[in-house]
């Protein structure tokens, strides 16, 4: 049995993450929870920090990997945000 996309649309989040820049110090990056199961969001975290864990992010890796972050987060049926620490629409 298969769901069809528009389907999928409709399902609620379960989760809000923030993924804050910390700065060029490790450890870069910081996942914090806005709302959602505690549990959810701890194994997200874990997943986020994992592909993010050397990157500044005027890495090229970052790019890519920030992408698997995001494709991560709809699955998961989580609002993902980023703070890079800078207005990415001006760059």
């Amino acid at each position: 049995m298969s769901i069809n996309p528009e389907a999928l649309q409709e399902i609620p989040p379960v989760g809000h993450v923030k993924v804050v820049y910390l700065g060029p110090v490790a450890p870069h990056w910081d996942v914090v929870r806005i709302f959602g199961d505690n549990h959810t969001i701890r194994e997200f975290g874990e997943r986020v920090e994992a592909r993010l864990q050397l990157l500044p992010p005027h890495d090229p890796q970052f790019r890519r990997n920030r992408e698997r972050v995001t494709r991560d987060a709809e699955r998961e049926h989580l609002i993902l945000e980023w703070d890079l620490g800078y207005d990415e629409t001006e760059v």
